[in-house]
């Protein structure tokens, strides 16, 4: 096992740290949202796993562009205008207030057109922004190992998109739910979804789910050390009841999908193998059992 490639990353050993984080990249994310044009299901806000840690990439931002990124080796949050104007906001332990002070102060500086809404998205029991003094955690250590398991993921994650010649997803990183994934698409519409997610209008989701899609992805929450996940939508009958032949793998009825342990990843003699393995029988079942046109790709025909 190769601690730089998979390292252990218990969620009990960072809770804390990883709730404070999840609600910064939120005001980014925003940010993104605000800036950029819209893309099918929402391509347009996501983050992206990079060489320092995770970054908007470039937006349009009046007449420069700018590109804002966590920094998980010098523990900042770095705004670079095209213009070569740059301002830096130390991540360390703080309020979510507190930062967000700092970070629409920072905007303000740099004449950014942009307003974000204070409000958390796909949280229950959201505090908006400027009244979050209950999210203060920072551990550095901890968030630059995250990073590495971001690192591991992307690598997998990559190999599986390329083997779909159809519609493919970039693999990016959703702020709303924090977690890192790609989708694949089967080229038919899908039923409207019900929606219901908290702290999120339903037509954002009837957006990100007005196509039959096949996701798959890595959510470092939960219990022990976070899981890799897989489902189809609108799910179809008998996905749940398949035998992947994946050691590990089983279907969560509370989540609704397919989930591996990143702890059963990172322990096996092959933790790339065995991950691969787990995203393409999730993928090909999924479209053997809702009868998804052939695909010409190794994770289903």
């Amino acid at each position: 096992m190769d601690e730089t490639r998979w390292p252990a990353l218990p969620v009990a050993d960072w809770q804390d740290t990883r709730d404070t984080l999840h609600l910064w990249t939120q005001m980014v994310g925003k940010l993104r949202l605000e800036l950029t044009p819209r893309v099918n299901h929402w391509w347009n806000v996501p983050l992206y796993v990079d060489a320092r840690g995770l970054t908007t990439s470039l937006m349009p931002c009046g007449a420069h562009g700018l590109e804002v990124r966590f920094d998980f080796f010098a523990h900042d949050l770095v705004f670079e205008r095209t213009d070569g104007a740059r301002r830096t906001i130390a991540l360390r332990p703080r309020s979510v207030a507190d930062f967000f002070r700092e970070f629409v102060s920072v905007l303000a500086d740099l004449d950014v057109p942009a307003r974000i809404h204070p409000m958390p998205v796909e949280i229950a029991d959201a505090i908006p922004f400027p009244d979050d003094e209950t999210h203060a955690s920072y551990d550095a250590d901890a968030v630059h190992r995250f990073w590495l398991s971001l690192v591991a993921a992307v690598r997998v994650l990559s190999v599986f998109r390329g083997e779909w010649d159809g519609k493919a997803s970039p693999v990016h990183f959703f702020w709303g739910a924090f977690d890192l994934a790609t989708s694949r698409f089967s080229g038919r519409p899908a039923p409207q979804h019900p929606g219901g997610v908290p702290n999120c209008p339903d037509w954002v989701m009837y957006e990100a789910y007005d196509a039959e899609v096949s996701s798959a992805g890595y959510w470092p929450g939960g219990a022990a050390e976070g899981a890799f996940y897989s489902y189809t939508y609108p799910e179809p009958p008998g996905f749940r009841e398949r035998d992947l032949g994946v050691p590990g793998a089983s279907f969560d009825t509370s989540l609704g999908e397919f989930v591996l342990p990143y702890r059963a990843v990172r322990e096996s003699a092959d933790p790339d193998a065995l991950l691969l393995a787990f995203l393409r029988a999730t993928a090909r079942a999924g479209a053997e059992t809702g009868g998804w046109p052939q695909a010409t790709d190794a994770g289903v025909s």
